[in-house]
């Protein structure tokens, strides 16, 4: 569907917001979806946005709801993997791991389709299926010496899994994995190893700055405490 220029102008300086906000903002980038919909509700693109921007806050039925509305303007199953995350956020895991049996999941590149593993993955643990989770998670992908984007997500969502089944040396190992694949920072695994090892971080700046705040009231109770002895400074 096409706009007029002024108001796809309008539209995608809205859309521009949103992918800018996304992750340091979601609720700024879920005001500017809003308007974006009211702008040109019945292009895809919008609906697309609108739909991550509500799942970015976990509106998960509103964005459940623009994400079919795009796939039926589109026909894509792109977002096939996402749209049963909204329904494990809306607690459905069922309707997720069906979703995961659907023929779509064939459609789905492959990016998707381990995206499609994972969610299938949180939804065996939702249901307390841990040992379930963590067999779906076994496969080519995670097996694999090559790295792709999605390499370092895989490995660490098997880590925890396997950490929540209680096999610890197997989940250091893979959060190690993940931190060899992770180059973007985009897991926390070096700090599950750290807390693995027992390794605790100390915030040194915040302790100098909770010192410096407490030097007035020390000198003040030190006046005082001379004062109450006759004392004055520079004597002894």
């Amino acid at each position: 569907m096409s706009l007029p220029k002024t108001l796809a102008e309008d539209v995608a300086r809205n859309l521009v917001m949103v992918a800018r906000l996304i992750d340091e903002d979601p609720e700024e980038a879920y005001a500017y979806s809003r308007i974006a919909l009211r702008l040109a509700s019945r292009v895809a693109a919008v609906r697309e946005a609108a739909g991550f921007a509500a799942y970015a806050t976990q509106r998960y039925a509103e964005a459940l709801a623009e994400f079919r509305a795009s796939r039926r303007m589109t026909g894509s199953v792109e977002l096939w993997p996402v749209m049963a995350d909204c329904e494990r956020g809306l607690g459905r895991p069922e309707r997720a791991m069906a979703m995961a049996g659907e023929p779509e999941v064939q459609k789905l590149d492959k990016a998707g389709q381990v995206e499609m593993r994972l969610v299938a993955a949180g939804a065996r643990r939702d249901m307390g299926q841990i040992d379930a989770a963590i067999v779906t998670l076994q496969s080519p992908e995670l097996a694999s010496h090559s790295i792709q984007p999605w390499t370092p997500r895989l490995r660490y969502a098997y880590a925890d899994a396997l950490l929540e089944a209680g096999r610890e040396d197997e989940a250091r190992e893979w959060f190690g994995k993940a931190l060899e694949a992770d180059k973007d920072g985009s897991t926390d695994a070096s700090d599950r190893l750290a807390e693995l090892d027992g390794v605790e971080f100390v915030d040194a700046l915040g302790d100098d700055e909770d010192e410096t705040a407490d030097a007035p009231e020390a000198a003040t109770a030190d006046a005082a405490d001379r004062d109450e002895r006759g004392d004055e400074p520079g004597k002894d």
